[in-house]
């Protein structure tokens, strides 16, 4: 029987070993054929045109960064040695990556230097050839006209890239803003990358430039490197390889893959073709023999590895895929090698139930059963159940699409038919019967781990067939899912008692142990009763009892001692007439009437007509006001503000301004060339400080170059020169951060010198913090040092002690003229009678401020409101008007009153006013206070009126709206004033609401101080 075995081993194996010779021989046939065929028709590598388009900002901001123009030729330096690295290639043996470029500079102007599609050499020579512009930057203009480029020479096919070097700053946005010419720019295919000149830049502009994922098109690209004047090659590594990877991307369409290596093997019949056109009738064919089922073709080749992608963006949840149509059943495989554990399948058709029988030990292998008659072909089964639902997966990153994988190989070729006559084609036979199952060959090499397939359909159910001799004992299978909780089992019975042991030896006493825990207070037995005690202490007082029995009266009480009297009750009705009394005795004699020289005092207390005027003299003031890009807007504001306050100091101006006395005042603000604006001295408009006041708040920040020398010129010949009058001193105040553009003439720093003038020169450092030049201060100031004040902030301007030292600068002897009236005594000067003030008050209602803390500072506004004097209607040219908002969380805004001059309205106003005990918002507390109280349809902010803020804050507030609220206040030009009390403050948000001017912010230490007439005093000054 072994021996028999053994042989019918040997000839399996033979036949098998001769089959599959047979069958490589084929396969060299059938597959090298289809492979040389495939190759010649492979297309050449894809061509990738990639144009790159640079955006430089040449504005103020940028170029006049000490020293000048030196951050444009450190981009000139940067972009040469970023095109160089950018070489034609084949990258990654895919995609032939061939380069191309163009660029713009811009400031408040556009300048195409070099058009999309130009090469290297044409383009790095007129990049050397660009001048800076030095004025404002309008980043929206320059990106609008680079799209545009791109439109106007781009080609089909073509992937475009943008670099923006700017510092994210932007004085205007007449295009539409960054973020719309972004976004159009994104539309047309252009990718941004945004990069900072040096370390002086505005984040959130350069962000708003970058394409996303910001990872990729921001990532803190610069042109320097941190610290230093070089190039930052690892910005210029990074950019490229973003651009050579996306290009790749846009441009790699996989059409076929060429892998080379030795022919393979021979392959079998492939499946069978699509249905083909119709063909002429034939002739009736004999039936032809069932052909022998081929096997599975090998494995293909793995494709290559792909280049890893970047990182994506976490992508949104998609939509739920639809149902696919059932794939076609596949064909029996070969045994393989042992898989990876698979997943769990679908549940299979229950079995019939068997009996359990012991457990055997393992017999040996059985021989193969007969193979038994070919069953009917089955109806199809019903879908399997749906599986458990899996554990929810953490949500992945997008990544880039992949490239697509290689072609599969040849379907097996099945044997060659017995050649029958042509017959007419007919329809698609059904699938041929499975053919009897082959004996075992040998263990063949071990073959490369392939990846795993798609999920097939499920198979359709055959019949059951005999019941096969027991196998060996297989591999443990997949853990089942987890079962249903089984039911609790029943509490077991007691266990009986067991048997008590017999009594041991009593041991050797132990050492004495540690002191025992605080024994429980179990109750013992009742005692006897002990003898009587002493009476015990007064027990608590027990509760309410139920009511008794109603008392009698009692007795009337003895009369009791006088009170105090309540306090008085509400009128009564008017009664009716009474009749008339007698006549009764002449009265006292009265006090004496008001004198003349008491109606006079009380004229002079309440109207401001009747107060004491300074004059200066016939003087000339010219201010020249800095507003070039550099300054920046709140700084702007700041000079115009240093104007007003120095001109209130001077008195009355002049109201003929072609008279030989009085004071005028004028003002130049300058930028870039052409762009000069003046308040002329001998403007007959300017007949008031109101007029003049209106039209210095007019004057808008030009945001351009800095052209100073040709500003002194432009102030001395249409100003002062054509406008003098004789015996008139003139003065010249002139603002600049000291540095001006180079290309202006520097002799005309000097402009104002030899002429009479008597010249000072504030010095201030610049928005990026860069320290003035002293030396083009000396010039301008005719090197008079004396004449040059050196600053540091821009707030410094407006500091009281500055002011009084320009007031005694420029009016040194004044003269005090007061009515001629019939009682001359030193009399109370009512306040903010000159100008027009409109006063915000914007309370803190939060909970920190307390009841009693909210009552001091209600009584503070009203003490404000009597000492100023209040317009007399709300046209009023002059006088104060008052409003107070009392502000806590975004939706809790109390309006006490809006602005008035009514004193009566505003004591009841203040009289309901209640604490809000809410959270604070100061920036919802100054929107509210800018759309209702200055913007609102009640009598809103005067057209000519100081807008004044005064804020009763610690600054401990939430920052929603704060920005939007502060850019509001500029927008206004609001005036801020704020009063926190107290230690525990904040001064980072005190000095955001201040607009950055830390002497308007008063200091105290409780709001009991708001009360002394050292700190009222002082603020009633601040004010007016």
């Amino acid at each position: 029987m072994g021996a028999a075995k053994m042989l019918r081993g040997s000839c399996s194996t033979f036949l098998l070993w001769g089959l599959l010779g047979t069958l490589h021989a084929q396969q060299q046939e059938v597959i090298a054929p289809e492979t040389s065929e495939r190759n010649s028709n492979c297309p050449e590598k894809a061509d990738c045109p990639v144009h790159v388009y640079f955006v430089l900002d040449t504005s103020e901001s940028v170029t006049m960064q000490s020293p000048t123009d030196s951050l444009l030729y450190h981009m000139q330096q940067f972009v040469p040695q970023f095109i160089s690295q950018l070489q034609d290639e084949l990258y990654l043996d895919q995609v032939a990556l061939s380069w191309r470029y163009g660029g713009l500079h811009f400031s408040d102007l556009v300048e195409v230097f070099s058009p999309p599609g130009s090469d290297r050499a044409s383009f790095t020579k007129s990049l050397q050839g660009i001048r800076s512009f030095r004025r404002g930057t309008f980043t929206d203009c320059a990106l609008a006209n680079m799209t545009k480029e791109i439109r106007q020479y781009g080609a089909k096919g073509v992937v475009n890239f943008a670099v923006v070097i700017t510092d994210g700053h932007v004085t205007g946005s007449p295009c539409g803003g960054i973020k719309l010419q972004a976004e159009r720019a994104r539309e047309e295919g252009i990718r941004l990358f945004a990069v900072a000149p040096n370390r002086n830049l505005n984040e959130q502009g350069l962000r708003e430039i970058a394409s996303t994922p910001q990872e990729l098109y921001r990532s803190n690209y610069a042109t320097m490197r941190p610290d230093s004047t070089e190039i930052d090659q690892d910005t210029i590594n990074r950019i490229i390889k973003v651009m050579k990877h996306e290009a790749y991307g846009e441009c790699y369409k996989m059409s076929c893959l060429e892998i080379p290596g030795p022919p393979g093997p021979k392959g079998y019949r492939g499946q069978k073709g699509a249905k083909g056109n119709m063909g002429e009738p034939g002739e009736p064919g004999q039936k032809g023999r069932q052909g022998d089922p081929g096997i599975e073709g090998p494995i293909g080749f793995p494709g290559p590895k792909g280049v890893p992608g970047f990182k994506g963006e976490k992508g949104e949840f998609g939509a739920d895929g639809r149902k696919g149509a059932s794939g076609l059943a596949g064909k029996n495989g070969t045994d393989g090698q042992k898989g990876k554990l698979g997943r769990i399948g679908p549940p299979g058709c229950k079995g019939d139930p068997g009996s359990r029988g012991l457990d055997g030990y393992p017999g040996d292998a059985g021989s193969p059963g007969e193979p038994g008659d070919p069953g009917a072909k089955g109806d199809a089964g019903r879908p399997g159940r749906r599986g458990p639902p899996g554990e929810d997966g953490a949500k992945g990153s997008k990544g880039y699409q992949g490239n697509n994988g290689a072609p599969g190989s040849s379907g097996v070729k099945g044997a060659k038919g017995g050649p029958g006559p042509r017959g007419p084609k007919g329809e698609p036979g059904r699938r041929g019967d499975p053919g009897t199952k082959g004996s075992p060959g040998s263990e063949g090499p071990k073959g490369e781990k392939g990846d795993p397939g798609p999920e097939g359909p499920r198979g359709l159910a055959g019949e059951v067939g005999g019941k096969g001799a027991k196998g060996d004992r297989g591999l443990p299978g997949p853990r089942g899912p987890q079962g249903a909780l089984g039911e609790p089992g029943k509490q077991g019975s007691r266990g009986d008692p067991g048997d008590a042991g017999p009594r041991g030896d009593s041991g050797q006493p132990g050492p004495k142990g540690d002191p025992g825990r605080p024994g429980f207070s179990y109750p013992g037995p009742r005692g006897l009763p002990g003898e009587k005690g002493e009476p015990g202490p007064r027990g608590p007082e027990g509760g309410r009892g139920d009511f008794g029995v109603k008392g009698a009266p009692g007795r009337k009480g003895e009369k009791g001692e006088p009170a105090d009297p309540g306090p008085p009750g509400e009128p009564g009705p008017r009664g009716p007439r009474g009749p008339p009394g007698p006549e009764g005795e002449p009265g006292p004699p009265g006090d004496p009437g008001l004198t003349e020289c008491d109606v006079m005092t009380y004229v002079r207390e309440t109207c401001g007509c009747c107060d004491c005027e300074k004059r200066c003299g016939a003087l000339d003031v010219v201010f020249v006001i800095d507003s070039s890009e550099s300054i920046g807007y709140t700084n702007f504001t700041l000079e115009k503000n240093f104007v007003i306050n120095v001109v209130n100091r001077l008195g009355a101006i002049a109201k003929d301004p072609k008279s030989e006395t009085g004071t005028r005042v004028g003002v130049v603000q300058y930028s870039h060339e052409g762009t000069f604006e003046a308040i002329q001295l001998d403007d007959e408009r300017i007949d008031s400080l109101s007029s003049f006041k209106e039209a210095v708040k007019n004057l808008e920040w030009i945001a351009g170059g800095t052209w100073t020398p040709s500003a002194l010129k432009f102030a001395y010949n249409k100003l002062i020169k054509e406008s003098r009058r004789k015996k008139t001193r003139v003065f010249a105040v002139v603002i600049t951060d000291g540095r001006h553009d180079p290309r202006d003439d520097d002799l005309n720093l000097r402009a104002l010198c030899n002429h009479e003038v008597t010249v000072t020169a504030i010095g201030i450092g610049d928005m990026f913090h860069e320290k003035h030049e002293s030396e083009n201060l000396y010039s301008i100031a005719c090197d008079k040092p004396q004449q040059v004040r050196n600053m540091t902030l821009f707030s410094d301007l407006v500091a009281e002690k500055f002011i009084d030292d320009m007031e005694d600068v420029l009016c040194p002897d004044p003269q005090i003229v007061c009515p001629d009236l019939p009682c001359q005594t030193e009399l109370y000067v009512a306040q903010c009678t000159q100008r027009p003030v409109d006063i915000v008050f914007l309370l803190d209602g939060s909970e920190r401020l307390g009841e009693q803390n909210f009552h001091k500072a209600r009584h503070f506004v009203e003490e404000v409101s009597r000492r100023l004097t209040l317009a007399r209607r709300d046209d009023d040219p002059l006088n104060a008007r008052v409003a107070l908002l009392q502000f806590g969380s975004p939706r809790e805004q109390q309006l006490a009153f809006p602005l008035t001059f009514n004193l009566t309205v505003i004591h009841e106003a203040l009289e309901r006013a209640r604490y809000l005990n809410s959270f604070s918002h100061v920036g919802s507390g100054i929107v509210q206070a800018i759309n209702q109280v200055v913007l609102g349809t009640q009598p809103g902010a005067r057209r000519h009126a100081e807008l004044a803020f005064v804020f009763l804050t610690d600054g401990v507030t939430g920052n929603d709206s704060l920005d939007e609220a502060l850019h509001s206040m500029r927008k206004q030009n609001v005036v801020p004033t704020v009063v926190a009390a107290g230690d525990d403050v904040d001064m980072d948000i005190l000095s955001k609401i201040s607009l950055g001017d830390t002497s308007a912010i008063f200091r105290e230490k409780d709001y009991d101080s708001l009360a002394q007439p050292s700190f009222f005093d002082r603020f009633i000054r601040w004010i007016c």
